[in-house]
C-alpha cells in the first residue's frame, strides 16, 4: 500500500504580499513533474504551514490536486499537536482529493510512546486515507521508536514513515521490524542511499526542490541495481544538501529557488533572509553544482 516509490519534493509555498502566489506554485509543480518527481508533498515543513491560515492550507491542497490532475500522487501535510484539529484538516484534505497524508509526530506538548499510538489510531479511524508518519525529533523534541512504529504498522492505513532522526541504527531497526508493512522514506537528504540499502522506498526531499532529476535518478538507479551510480549521485548532491541546511529549512531552499529564477517568493516571519556569509556559501555550492 505504499503511496509512491522514488522521490517526492516537499514543495515550498510561494508567498506574495497578498497570500499564496498560485501561478508560481503551479510553475513549481510543473517543473517537478517534468523533471521526473514521483509524487509531490504540499504543506510539509518546507511549505511553511505553521505560518499559513487554515484556509490557505486548504487552498494550497486544492490547487495542487487540480494542477497535478492525477499525474503523480499528492500528499498533504496535515499533522499537528492537536489531534482533533489534525483529524479535521485530514478529512478536508481527503474531500479536496489528496491521495495520502503526511502526519508529523505531536510537537511542543509532545507525548509518550503510548500517546503517539493513540494519536495516530484516532486519526486513522477518522480518515480513510493512507498515512505516512513523519518522525523528525530535531523539530518536535519527540522521537518515535521502532517498537512504536511496529505497533502502529498493524493499522492498515498507516503505510509509511518519513524518517528524519538521522539515526541510522534506528532506521535499520525500523526496517527489521516493519519492512513488510511500512514503506520507509528518507527524511534526510544526505542519507537516502543508506536508508534504501535496508529496503527504503525513496525520499521526501528538500533538495529535490532544486535538483529533482538527480534526486529521482539516485533512487531509480538504486532500485534498478546500479548501486554505484546511485551513491555517486548521493556524493554529488551532499555538498549542495549541506548548503541547503546552513540555516533552518526552508530559508536556504527558497533562497536557492529564487536565485534560479523560479519565484519561490518571500519567507514568512519568524523566518527571514539568509545571512550574507551563508548566502555566499550557498551561491558557491549552487554554482559548483551547475544550478547557477
Amino acid at each position: 500500500m505504499s503511496v509512491f516509490t522514488g522521490s517526492c519534493p516537499a514543495l515550498v509555498t510561494p508567498f506574495s504580499d497578498d497570500g499564496i502566489n498560485f501561478e508560481a506554485l503551479g510553475n513549481l509543480i510543473e517543473f517537478q513533474i517534468k523533471e521526473g518527481s514521483d509524487a509531490v508533498l504540499i504543506c510539509g515543513t518546507t511549505g511553511e504551514p505553521s505560518t499559513m491560515t487554515h484556509k490557505e492550507k486548504l487552498d494550497a491542497i486544492s490547487f495542487t490536486v487540480k494542477k497535478v490532475a492525477g499525474r503523480v500522487p499528492v500528499i498533504a501535510g496535515t499533522g499537528g499537536n492537536n489531534t482533533v484539529e489534525v483529524i479535521e484538516l485530514s478529512k478536508e484534505a481527503k474531500y479536496l482529493g489528496a491521495d495520502a497524508l503526511l502526519i508529523v509526530t505531536p510537537y511542543y506538548n509532545k507525548t509518550t510512546q503510548k500517546g503517539m499510538v493513540l494519536h495516530y489510531e484516532a486519526i486513522a479511524k477518522s480518515v480513510d486515507l493512507p498515512i505516512i508518519i513523519y518522525n523528525v525529533p530535531s523539530r518536535t523534541g519527540l522521537n518515535m521508536t521502532a517498537a512504536t512504529l511496529k505497533e502502529l504498522s498493524s493499522i492498515k492505513t498507516i503505510v509509511g514513515m518519513k524518517e528524519a532522526s538521522g539515526n541510522i541504527s534506528q532506521v535499520v531497526e525500523m526496517a527489521r521490524l516493519c519492512n513488510d508493512t511500512i514503506a520507509l522514506y528518507s527524511g534526510n537528504d544526505d542519507m537516502i542511499v543508506p536508508l534504501m540499502s535496508v529496503g527504503g522506498k525513496g525520499v521526501i526531499s528538500v533538495v529535490a526542490n532544486v535538483a529533482p532529476k538527480d534526486t529521482h535518478d539516485m533512487v531509480l538507479k538504486f532500485l534498478q541495481g546500479d548501486i554505484k551510480g546511485s551513491y555517486e549521485l548521493q556524493f554529488k548532491l551532499n555538498p549542495l544538501v549541506d548548503a541547503l541546511f546552513l540555516e533552518v529549512n526552508p530559508i536556504p531552499v527558497k533562497t536557492a529557488l529564487n536565485l534560479m529564477g523560479m519565484n519561490a517568493g518571500k519567507l514568512r516571519l519568524p523566518l527571514t533572509e539568509m545571512s550574507e556569509p551563508n548566502l555566499k556559501v550557498l551561491k558557491q555550492r549552487m554554482t559548483e553544482y551547475g544550478l547557477l
